[in-house]
């Protein structure tokens, strides 16, 4: 009897599940659902990086996806074996004594704060500064130092933090807290004892400063001297940790019923989305995957003998098993890659939807398809434009950080900003700006990698915009200099979930031997042209210079010391 496994993908926008035939990887149908509320844009505040999500989109889309590709599909329900689900990260959403996500309990249901704190969510700078200093002047363990040395705002224990401050309703009704990958996996699972719930290796190591090494979450000490309430939740949250080769239940009857599965499907411990990802694409050792979005999740895998002691300064964690059990996780990425180009976007298009939409000129059927016709092709034409840009053009350089740093050296106070303006700049410099900016922030990643010695010596893209900007690709192949594989998966992420589901519903011994039978081809591969690669290595020492100076000369950032020293 031929196997196949679900793998599902939870972006931020939608959640697309995929069937996956366990022999050679390829795809039997798909669905795709988008969260309606957050298409609305409830419950963000985009002036105040506040990005929350309500776990009702993503429990109806959990639902749609997985009923559609089973009855699509026509395969027998027993045939379908696992399911596996990545989903963004750091995404936190507090939880009741029952497991219940509280903006589902009566009293929370319009409460931003009582919902999925989003990867994107920036409300904790304050939160993260104190987790850092807290780290580094306790005379304890540094819990941070496998996380990069440096706490993030967008992680799991400075949300926590920030809510518990501003919203003390939420904090005395949240039994626990659970990343997102986790309790979408508990939602379907039989196993419903959350003290003994599988937690995802991914999410603890790379978020929650789990290690093996101090006994797994930070010390109770330690977090009690933040607030005595995160001490108290530690209690609450898990000791051990699991890779995503793992079961972690079978799928519980409500939702056999619901997806017309049966309840001898295995539900695999989850994952976070760029980790899947990597999976999907053959992940192996000296091999950097970017998965390329609105963001990006720059990862690699090393063996303990390559990292030895080693604390790679500055990313965003080195997790054994996290990608690959058996290997170190090494994770990187920009907080903005096509979001810094989709800000543009939206800039350009203020006039469209301000004065051409309110115009009593033209029908409002005649506005929409304007809107609509100028929405869909601004960045191609853009693109077509800024091609044609001769290298000997005085081109404005831009720096990346939209929406902070991520990576190297976390820092989501850092602001964007453009020099070299002049009466001659017109819009597709400031595109071609831009594009260089987002792969000039590519190549900070990896020197550093290098500079850790932690050597690459092959690239892969995946996501959108991997595949859908030569553009982009070639100028990144410039700046890297070195060759660009680009993966032919569309649902490289959800791939790679569906290559951990075979492997703990027992049809592949070991995830390395998964992903080479069902991860993607590649479809395309862009070479560093000579001629343009030393025309990039000047153009990346004047971003240098700017980044220097943003970082080290803005009044934001001198009054953040200032405050640190008093």
């Amino acid at each position: 009897m031929k196997k196949y496994v679900i793998g599902l993908d939870y972006g931020t926008d939608s959640v697309r599940a995929v069937l996956i035939d366990t022999e050679n990887g390829s795809e039997i149908t798909s669905s795709v659902s988008y969260y309606q509320r957050w298409k609305e844009g409830k419950f963000c505040d985009p002036s105040a990086n506040s990005f929350r999500q309500h776990p009702s989109d993503h429990i109806e889309g959990l639902e749609k996806t997985i009923s559609e590709v089973v009855r699509e599909s026509g395969i027998v329900p027993e045939q379908i074996v696992s399911i596996c689900i990545d989903t963004t990260g750091s995404s936190p959403l507090p939880v009741t004594h029952d497991g219940i996500a509280l903006a589902l309990v009566p009293g929370f249901e319009e409460n931003p704060n009582a919902m999925m704190v989003l990867w994107k969510d920036h409300t904790a700078i304050r939160e993260a500064e104190e987790i850092n200093t807290l780290a580094r002047t306790w005379g304890g363990e540094d819990y941070t130092k496998y996380e990069g040395g440096i706490y993030s705002s967008e992680w799991f224990w400075a949300k926590i933090l920030h809510i518990s401050r501003v919203d003390a309703e939420v904090k005395n009704a949240a039994y626990t807290w659970m990343e997102h990958c986790d309790y979408l996996t508990y939602l379907l699972s039989d196993h419903k004892d959350l003290a003994t719930f599988k937690r995802s290796r991914c999410a603890a190591g790379h978020k929650a400063m789990w290690h093996e090494s101090w006994g797994g979450l930070p010390s109770e000490e330690f977090l009690n001297r933040l607030d005595p309430s995160l001490g108290k939740l530690r209690g609450r949250l898990y000791r051990e940790t699991y890779t995503s080769d793992e079961v972690a239940g079978y799928l519980n009857e409500e939702w056999a019923a619901k997806t017309g599965l049966t309840t001898k499907t295995v539900i695999t411990v989850g994952t976070f989305d760029a980790h899947s990802g990597a999976v999907g694409a053959k992940v192996e050792e000296n091999v950097l995957i970017r998965i390329m979005g609105t963001s990006t999740c720059d990862i690699m895998v090393a063996s303990g003998e390559t990292i030895g002691d080693t604390t790679v300064k500055g990313i965003c964690g080195q997790v054994d098993g996290s990608v690959i059990p058996g290997l170190i996780g090494l994770e990187a990425g920009q907080s903005a890659f096509g979001d810094v180009l989709a800000w543009y976007k939206d800039i350009l298009m203020w006039p469209v939807h301000q004065i051409m939409m309110h115009s009593e000129n033209i029908s409002d059927e005649q506005k929409i398809k304007l809107a609509d016709e100028m929405e869909a092709g601004l960045i191609r034409k853009l693109t077509l434009e800024a091609e044609k840009i001769p290298l000997s053009d005085s081109v404005p350089i831009a720096l990346d950080w939209v929406n902070g740093r991520r990576t190297p050296d976390a820092d989501q106070e850092l602001k964007a900003a453009i020099s070299q303006l002049s009466l001659g700049t017109n819009a597709p410099h400031i595109f071609k700006a831009l594009v260089n900016a987002i792969c000039f922030g590519a190549k900070k990643i990896v020197d550093r990698f290098e500079e850790e010695g932690v050597k690459i010596n092959k690239v892969i893209g995946i996501g959108g915009v991997a595949r859908k900007s030569p553009f982009i690709m070639q100028t990144l192949a410039n700046v890297l200099d070195m060759p660009i594989a680009v993966a032919a998966s569309d649902q490289t992420p959800a791939l790679g979930a569906a290559v951990y589901a075979a492997v703990s519903a027992g049809i592949y011994p070991t995830v390395q031997e998964a992903s080479m039978k069902m991860g993607s081809g590649f479809e395309a591969e862009y070479q560093p042209k000579a001629e343009e690669v030393q025309h990039y290595r000047e153009l990346m020492q004047q971003y240098q210079k700017l980044a220097d100076f943003v970082e080290h000369n803005t009044k934001l950032k001198n009054n953040r010391k200032e405050l640190q020293n008093s």
